[in-house]
Parts: C-alpha cells; sequence; structure tokens
C-alpha cells in the first residue's frame, strides 16, 4: 500500500489456510471486509484500529467465507450484508443481492461486480479499478481465481467456469490478485507437471517456494503473472492442449481441473 491511498488493504490469515481482506477508509475510519471466514481476526484488527465495520462482502456462500458474519453482525448491527443475487437464502444476513454490473463504492473507490460462476452458480467478483495511471487494480475473486490455480468446480460446469476465468484475465495485467486461499505452491507444483517447459512458471516455482519456506504469504499476485504461468487461464496454448489430448479450449481446461483435482 502506498501511503496516499485512501484504501488500505489488510490480509489477515484464517483457519488453516483461508485469508480474509479488511479494507480500511483511512480518512473516515471506516472498514469493509472481504469474505469474513471468521470474526476474531477481523475484530482484532478493527479494535486495534478503532475502526467502525460498515460493509461485509461476500463473493458466496461456502462457510469459510461467510463464518464470520453473524458475530461481526452483533458487534456492528447496522453493517451492510453484500452478495450476488444468486446467493439469495445461501449468505447470513444478506442485504445487497448483486448481479453482473452491479457497483459497490467504498473509500473513494467503486469496486465492479463480475459474476464468475463455476465454483459455485453464484459466485461474484469485486474489482476495484485504478484511480488513476500508474496505479494497480484490485481484484478480490474468492475462489473462481487462485494463484497458480482455479477453484474446484462445485456447482458449475467447465464451460461457466471457462467463461468467468475469461472475464477475470481480460482485466489489465497490473491487477492484484487477492484470492482466498494459500494454495499457490501446491498449484504451481502441479502447473509444472503439465507445462514444464514454461520459463515463467519455473521462475515463479523457485520464488514462491523461497516464499513459503520463509512463512511469506504469496496473496496478492499480478494478473499479468498469471496469464504466464497459470495453466487455468491458459486454456488455449498448445502446449496444454498438447499436455492433454485436445485442442478444444473448454475440454482441455476440464482435463486439467480433473487432473489437479486427483493431484
Amino acid at each position: 500500500m502506498r501511503e496516499a491511498e485512501v484504501m488500505q488493504i489488510i490480509r489477515l490469515e484464517a483457519l488453516s489456510d483461508n485469508y480474509i481482506f479488511l479494507l480500511h477508509d483511512q480518512t473516515q475510519n471506516i472498514a469493509a471486509v472481504v469474505d469474513p471466514a471468521e470474526a476474531e481476526p477481523v475484530l482484532k484488527v478493527l479494535t486495534e484500529l478503532q475502526a467502525k465495520l460498515v460493509a461485509i462482502l461476500n463473493t458466496h456462500h461456502h462457510q469459510d467465507h461467510v463464518g464470520g458474519n453473524k458475530r461481526l453482525i452483533q458487534k456492528f448491527p447496522r453493517v451492510t450484508v453484500y452478495g450476488g443475487i444468486e446467493d439469495r437464502g445461501r449468505i447470513p444476513a444478506q442485504q445487497v443481492f448483486l448481479k453482473e454490473g452491479s457497483q459497490v463504492q467504498f473509500a473513494e473507490r467503486i469496486a465492479e461486480v463480475i459474476f464468475v460462476p463455476g465454483h459455485t452458480r453464484a459466485h461474484i467478483a469485486y474489482y476495484f479499478p485504478p484511480q488513476q495511471a500508474g496505479e494497480l487494480g484490485d481484484l478480490f475473486c474468492g475462489d473462481t481465481l487462485f494463484a497458480g490455480g482455479c477453484g474446484r468446480l462445485f456447482e458449475g460446469t467447465p464451460t461457466q467456469m471457462v467463461n468467468s476465468l475469461d472475464k477475470l484475465r481480460s482485466l489489465p495485467d497490473d491487477t492484484r490478485v487477492w484470492c482466498a486461499h494459500e494454495y499457490t505452491l501446491n498449484n504451481l507444483q502441479f502447473a509444472l507437471t503439465i507445462d514444464a517447459d514454461n520459463t515463467d512458471l519455473q521462475k515463479r516455482y523457485h520464488e514462491v517456494k523461497t516464499y513459503r519456506s520463509q512463512g511469506k504469504a504469496t496473496i496478492p499476485s499480478l494478473l499479468g503473472v498469471e496469464k504466464l504461468t497459470n495453466p487455468f487461464l491458459r486454456w488455449e496454448q498448445p502446449t496444454l492442449q498438447s499436455a492433454v489430448n485436445s485442442s478444444d479450449p473448454v475440454q482441455t481446461f476440464a482435463r486439467i481441473r480433473g487432473m489437479k483435482d486427483k493431484f
């Protein structure tokens, strides 16, 4: 974070490998939280900041993304709970039902809502474009796109997931990817099994291995790096199509996802 930025993004660890993201408006001293897996890490930082929680931004209904909602609402009864319109009835205390093209405003920035079904049928992502040239955008993508990977298909189809990931990879390279799990090292280990000659991938794997050996987080990643190294954004590449014996992009993706499920 640069000091000039109004919206500070604070990464919190939760459960075994989850990340929660606290967005802090440093001007008004208010906060929003993305996918609170549990409440206590959020409450701890809010107490330290003496900040008021005004919004919960959920990407989907899974318990490890909404598990803290009820407790946070008890502490901050006037908080507004956001989620996808298709998740109606599945996100605790949801009040705002978002769809493709909806917007959410916080800390002088406006998030664009992107409908990204695949992991679940109702998954959404929040994208904060950069405010001016030279700044980075911020993508909160839950379990759709991971650093080096993507989410399992629990409720969606390969076609849906390819369409969703295609939306995300169309965003600018200088976009920080704030995904909800620390899966990067395992994802890159798998990627090397089907894209071994990718020098960008080799370099990234060694960097991530060093980071993790030092206990450092690998999130956020940059979307430009994902486009070069993440096999789940590279279904059109001949090397990956050859690795799974398919020339069809959706089938290529589906076969790679199937292999990862067993990895």
